[in-house]
């Protein structure tokens, strides 16, 4: 039994994906007898006594509420400047371990990290390092190249750069652009033409000063989990409208995920093979998630690599998984494990 922190939430466009990420873990860890609590990173709990929060009653219920009514008000972050709530790092120094169950900026993209590291917490997931390369799509793509991870071609826009045309820009339409560091496919659009390229650059520069912009492989979309060095089974995603975007991957009955993924075993373990390309070419550890997709003529292409994914039981890698038969509080345990053997 652990004294564990969930810390979740934070002031990402990712926010309520990552509530909802916690409060599964939350529950499921102390569905085995672990002392689990939700922590806000940036607002904490109701009770943030290391003393007194991990004993007695907890009510769950209670706390999410507590959480959620700051939904509206992560600007007083900034504002305030500083991003710990009172007494987080204290009691996340108090824990056997912290359990991240944050997702985007400030939160996977290795600050925290490095953060818990200067302290001595003990953490789940990627070392400050491999978080931060593996959410900078820009460095993602640089290192994918140099270790000979198939990766769609692409460039780099900044604010301030003049805006070409994607036949101009070597790219070609269609097209994908994306916020650099952004997650969730948050501000990801896929354009077809110059004026869609113009709008989804303009859209994506209000999240972020840099952008990604990728030739657009038209094919199937699979992801690929691996934990402790090991490939998890294939998952194939089909949204049944568009691509898979934000509300795809979080709306209900929008999108049809079927793992194993219906593929040869010479391709199963091909993708595999190239996903743990991609995980070593980012020098990442404990688990993360990679995402792939496949051309009409059986190319692969390793896009990205999440190193906090989704953790919910009907995310991706407790999909994966549960086709091993590890359940999902089982599969939270098996995290905190191998994060802490690493």
């Amino acid at each position: 039994m652990k004294k564990i922190v969930v810390l979740a939430a934070g002031t990402s466009t990712e926010r309520i994906v990552s509530i909802s990420s916690g409060t599964q873990v939350c529950r499921a860890l102390r569905s085995l007898g672990n002392e689990a609590v939700l922590v806000d990173v940036c607002f904490g709990a109701p009770d943030m006594n290391p003393k007194t929060v991990f004993e007695g009653d907890y009510h769950l219920d209670e706390v999410i509420s507590y959480i959620r009514s700051f939904n509206d008000r992560t600007a007083e972050v900034a504002e305030r400047g500083y991003f710990f709530g009172d007494g987080v790092l204290e009691l996340c120094k108090s824990a056997d371990v912290v359990f991240m169950a944050l997702h985007g900026a400030n939160g996977e993209d290795g600050k925290i990290q490095a953060t818990f590291e200067l302290m001595g917490i003990p953490y789940t997931g990627c070392n400050y390092l491999a978080s931060a390369l593996a959410m900078d799509k820009e460095m993602a793509k640089e290192l994918f190249r140099a270790n000979n991870v198939p990766t769609p071609e692409g460039i780099v826009i900044r604010r301030g750069d003049p805006i070409v045309n994607p036949a101009q820009n070597g790219i070609g339409l269609p097209c994908v652009v994306k916020p650099s560091c952004g997650g969730s496919s948050v501000g990801v659009e896929i354009a077809h033409s110059d004026e869609e390229y113009r709008r989804a650059v303009e859209q994506a520069f209000s999240y972020e000063d840099v952008l990604i912009v990728e030739k657009y492989i038209d094919g199937r979309e699979f992801s690929v989990g691996i934990v402790d060095g090991t490939a998890y089974p294939v998952i194939e995603i089909t949204p049944l409208i568009g691509f898979y975007n934000y509300e795809n991957k979080y709306k209900a009955g929008s999108t049809i995920e079927t793992c194993p993924a219906d593929l040869s075993q010479e391709l199963t373990v091909k993708m595999q093979g190239y996903a743990l390309d991609a995980w070593h070419a980012l020098r990442l550890s404990s688990y993360a998630r990679i995402d792939i997709m496949m051309d009409d003529n059986e190319n692969i292409f390793c896009l990205e690599a999440n190193t906090l994914p989704g953790m919910t039981p009907t995310s991706l890698l407790p999909q994966e998984a549960a086709v091993l038969g590890i359940d999902f509080a089982h599969l939270c345990e098996k995290l905190i494990q191998v994060s802490l053997q690493g």
